[in-house]
């Protein structure tokens, strides 16, 4: 479709309204090709006005932003918008142009509610008692390098070091010293590097912010003690998108991750990713693990992107996925881990021989019994795409989930429904993670049909599926970074 020339428009007798989230690469190419064309907009951000969210749910039957209106005129989202032909853009031009917003064109707060922010939940709790402990003992000089089994441990002390070093410094005797290391092990200070349990031997053990070189938390004490891993992940997810929007060209098209890395929204995230170090996953429900590795997922990818140039092939996009990584809780998370060994239920990703975690990984605790397939559509926001709700709660990851796996489904670059040819062509998710889907065409049909929100799409694929004999192919998939340089 060839552009429509900008028309600069002072001002008009209607209004175009546009509902958007914060940080939406789609809403900002919405509100970019707007700009560029002159016409002035109304934007509602439904994420802080659950009222107008539900509403706009109402009146287009979609959960997914941006959702854009020329009056009354329902346009659709982005690819709706983007797809107007020049006749039909320029007659909704000249509809706002000229007449008023009638009665039933869709509402908008009043200004101080469209601009009113909701405060970020605090969520730091207290100190630790032993932040000052671990902070004394770092600069003590008994972290050192240590020899065992042939092989030299960096940034290790034993157990003989630590308890000699409560007792002289802390005025303990013995039997307390050593069972305050062991309360230091347990609150996930420090861990072994073998064994289980905290002994007062040759055995050595290594702090938790000093386990990985290349988990990008690590380096500092995490001195608060841990809070509700979902708060704090949402926390996470709320910081890194700022910083995502804050460094995004007008048109949605290309980050900056350079200028990202020197922001102080990127040092204040980085002090809550510290906190993951002792954050607990053993005792979180299936919604709870759901909501808390989805976002940290989401956070770490950017992360990631900020430090190390973002992959541009194949090898670089599996050595990023498989490095690039956060101690959470005592452990190391790669982001393979996360999406295979967590959120997939432990099950092989692709080249992988071997399932993530084995069974005697501590690890393992934190894997959901069983895949849950909608997460492939949460997944990777930021860098790629964005997907329509930018944090997950617990309290309603499903609907959440359903929202998400709907926006992608609705693409023209994720599903597309030939009759002509009885085909149907899906993104190569499907078919790299065909397995969580069913594992035959059939039952990925049926999935998608089951999960395509009510559209002539799915009123397509329906039709298809009753005259049977349905081919599958599957779309190119876009590797291309979003990176500015």
């Amino acid at each position: 479709m060839e552009p429509v020339e900008p028309v600069i428009v002072q001002e008009l007798a209607g209004r175009i309204t546009v509902y958007t989230i914060a940080g939406c690469l789609h809403c900002l190419r919405v509100k970019a090709r707007l700009t560029n064309m002159g016409l002035p907009f109304v934007e509602v951000d439904v994420k802080k006005n659950l009222e107008m969210r539900q509403l706009i749910l109402n009146l287009t039957g979609r959960h997914t932003v941006p959702q854009i209106f020329f009056n009354n005129v329902h346009v659709g989202g982005n690819d709706e918008f983007q797809k107007l032909s020049q006749e039909n853009l320029g007659k909704l031009i000249n509809l706002v142009k000229h007449e008023p917003a009638p009665p039933d064109a869709p509402p908008v707060p009043e200004p101080k509610v469209v601009e009113e922010e909701v405060p970020q939940q605090e969520v730091k709790s207290e100190r630790d008692e032993f932040a000052d402990l671990i902070v004394e003992f770092k600069q003590s000089g008994i972290i050192g390098n240590h020899w065992s089994c042939l092989k030299l441990h960096h940034n290790t002390f034993t157990g003989k070091q630590l308890v000699a070093w409560l007792v002289d410094n802390k005025n303990l005797i013995k039997p307390e010293a050593i069972e305050m290391a062991g309360d230091l092990m347990s609150r996930k200070f420090l861990n072994p590097l073998s064994g289980k349990e905290f002994e007062d031997t040759d055995a050595l053990f290594r702090l938790v912010e000093h386990d990985s070189e290349s988990a990008l938390n690590t380096g500092a004490t995490a001195e608060y003690r841990a809070i509700s891993a979902s708060r704090h992940s949402e926390a996470m997810r709320d910081l890194i998108l700022k910083l995502f929007s804050e460094h995004i060209t007008p048109d949605g098209k290309f980050v900056d991750y350079k200028s990202m890395a020197g922001s102080p929204t990127f040092e204040e995230y980085c002090q809550l990713a510290v906190q993951l170090q002792r954050l607990k996953f053993d005792d979180l429900s299936r919604n709870e693990k759901l909501a808390f590795f989805i976002n940290v997922y989401n956070a770490l990818v950017i992360h990631g992107n900020i430090t190390y140039k973002p992959p541009k092939n194949m090898w670089q996009r599996y050595k990023f996925f498989n490095s690039a990584s956060y101690v959470i809780g005592g452990e190391v998370f790669t982001l393979q881990d996360i999406e295979n060994g967590v959120l997939r239920g432990n099950q092989k990703g692709i080249a992988q021989l071997t399932k993530p975690f084995s069974k005697s990984d501590p690890r393992l605790k934190a894997a959901l019994e069983k895949v849950e397939p909608c997460i492939h559509f949460a997944l990777n926001c930021g860098v790629l795409s964005c997907p329509p709700i930018k944090t997950y709660s617990a309290k309603d990851i499903d609907e959440q989930l359903k929202i998400s796996t709907e926006a992608f489904l609705d693409g023209f670059d994720s599903c597309q429904v030939d009759v002509s040819k009885k085909e149907v062509r899906l993104s190569q998710i499907f078919k790299w993670y065909k397995i969580d889907f069913g594992g035959t065409d059939e039952k990925l049909l049926k999935w998608v049909l089951e999960h395509l929100q009510d559209s002539p799409k799915k009123k397509a694929l329906k039709d298809l599926l009753g005259q049977g004999n349905v081919k599958i192919a599957y779309l190119p998939y876009d590797w291309s970074t979003n990176s500015k340089d």
